[in-house]
């Protein structure tokens, strides 16, 4: 497979009006999509394209480029308005649509924008396609243009919103009910704004919200899953029971728990393994996919229930990739906050794991405090050096014989990481065991071998 020019880890992202993140990508962008899906369509009207976004300044131009070039392709769009990702791809599947796009840069700053591209079944893309796409976007002559009654229309859909509540309010255990219960929602500003409050309050929760006032610039501004801080001090104004701060497209979560503190990411997998196989939707031997960066001590608690973790390399999509192929994996889910469960959605979907912690509340009748005592991660340091080159990590020979030395001594009560950021000029060095002293030591010396032989 050849290097990636346009595509990274979710999607392309970049800086808005900077190459590639212009209205002539995206329009191009819009016109590989469409002629790609044209094969799959059933209708004589061309391919049908859902199409969102979050609520930074820069989704106004891009989704009116990225539509252009649909119509000019000859498909159809229906555009929603600001809507988290995970409802974009429930609605390119429940409406039937050849394909859905999310216009976002999830958790970066304004300024940034990002499109990721979902299939007829609400699934990111794989590699190889992804590869089809950029050829036609680096040379449009490659799709031939269709002319006079052959073009596209797009259209507006406001009812898509209501679509995604029902969806995710029925995910909720029938049983339960959110009444008594006082929840704080950080929705960062940005896509989640409108939609998270109205589901929690629609269960019955006594809801207190931040972020919920988009301007275009603030999405992600010191608010939101990146930055827990405010609704942690509002979890303990109010006395709340949970706290749930979501990023800017909202397919992630940062969880809050009733004392104020900020539950780790993989604490939040492992609680939803427990619950999974104590109401009989897993079975011991059974797998949960996390990746390269899943916490060692999440992997020791697994299989003490009796499961099996499965890693793959950093990104959700991977994730899927593999659970798309597994019938033992049940449940997914990155340390950042990012949580796939298979039974109710094919993407990362914060406000439906958020439901799920409630529903663990609920099922074992105590606060989320005393949840997340099952076990603790291992210590765990994580280092990012900015390096001149990034030649392929197995070619540095110092550096590999230096990891395997430190994995020698480590044994099996410790874990180490190396690998280079996708998108910076950075390499990345993690290192977690149970014991933190050993863990700073090891990671001083990783840290050395890659300042001198990389930067």
């Amino acid at each position: 497979m050849g290097e990636r020019s346009f595509f990274g880890t979710d999607g392309i992202r970049g800086e808005a009006n900077i190459h590639p993140m212009t209205t002539e990508v995206a329009m191009n962008l819009g016109r590989a999509v469409t002629y790609y899906f044209q094969k799959y369509s059933q209708s004589l009207k061309g391919p049908l394209i859902i199409v969102g976004k979050d609520t930074r300044l820069s989704c106004y131009m891009l989704e009116q480029a990225f539509s252009a070039g649909v119509c000019a392709q000859g498909g159809r769009v229906i555009l929603t308005g600001p809507l988290p990702t995970p409802a974009i791809s429930f609605a390119t599947c429940s409406m039937r649509a050849n394909a859905g796009v999310m216009i976002s840069a999830s958790h970066n700053p304004f300024y940034d924008n990002g499109i990721k591209i979902f299939d007829h079944c609400g699934e990111k893309l794989p590699d190889s396609v992804e590869m089809k796409l950029e050829k036609m976007i680096q040379d449009p002559s490659l799709i031939p243009s269709p002319h006079r009654e052959a073009l596209g229309k797009a259209s507006r859909m406001d009812e898509v919103l209501g679509r995604y509540i029902v969806h995710v309010k029925s995910c909720f255990d029938q049983k339960y009910s959110l009444e008594g219960m006082k929840i704080v929602i950080d929705c960062a500003n940005g896509a989640a704004y409108k939609v998270a409050p109205l589901i929690f309050e629609e269960l019955g929760a006594e809801v207190v919200t931040l972020g919920v006032s988009p301007d275009g610039l603030n999405i992600n501004d010191h608010c939101g899953s990146l930055h827990p801080e405010k609704c942690a001090k509002l979890v303990l104004d109010h006395q709340a029971d949970i706290g749930i701060c979501l990023d800017g497209d909202a397919d992630r979560l940062t969880v809050i728990d009733n004392k104020g503190e900020v539950v780790h990411g993989d604490i939040l997998i492992g609680l939803f393994a427990k619950l999974m196989l104590d109401r009989g939707l897993m079975n011991k031997g059974d797998e949960v996919v996390g990746t390269v960066m899943t916490n060692l001590g999440l992997e020791v608690y697994l299989k003490e229930l009796g499961l099996n973790l499965v890693r793959t390399k950093v990104g959700d999509r991977y994730i899927l990739e593999y659970m798309q192929k597994s019938e033992k994996a049940l449940l997914g889910g990155e340390p950042s906050g990012h949580i796939i469960f298979p039974k109710w959605a094919s993407t990362g979907d914060g406000i439906l794991a958020g439901l799920k912690i409630l529903e663990a509340i609920k099922f074992y009748d105590c606060h989320l405090s005393d949840l997340q005592k099952n076990w603790q991660p291992y210590p765990q340091q994580l280092i990012s050096i900015e390096v001149k080159e990034k030649p392929p990590m197995e070619e540095v020979t110092a550096l590999i014989l230096e990891k395997k030395a430190v994995e020698k001594e480590m044994g099996d009560k410790g874990r180490v990481v190396l690998r280079y950021s996708g998108t910076e000029k950075l390499a990345r060095v993690m290192v977690e065991g149970s014991d933190p002293l050993i863990v700073d030591q090891m990671t001083k010396r990783l840290v050395d071998v890659v300042k001198q032989e990389l930067c």
